[in-house]
């Protein structure tokens, strides 16, 4: 997948608690912010993620 870079303005605070956060959840801080990102378009329906490529029968990983 190909990744866009997008410069952030954001309080101070807000990104100390998502650094807090992905420490946590031993996560990079941007593959944090992503993630939260992701999940509050998917919960109010304004993404869908694309569903995964289908295996061909008979071969297995």
């Amino acid at each position: 997948m190909k990744r866009k870079t997008f410069p952030l303005r954001i309080n101070p605070d807000i990104l100390a608690a998502m650094q807090r956060w992905a420490n946590d959840d031993l996560r990079s801080l941007n593959a944090q912010i992503e993630y939260v990102l992701r999940e509050s378009l998917q919960r109010t329906g304004r993404y869908k993620q694309k569903a995964a490529p289908e295996k061909e029968p008979g071969i297995e990983e």
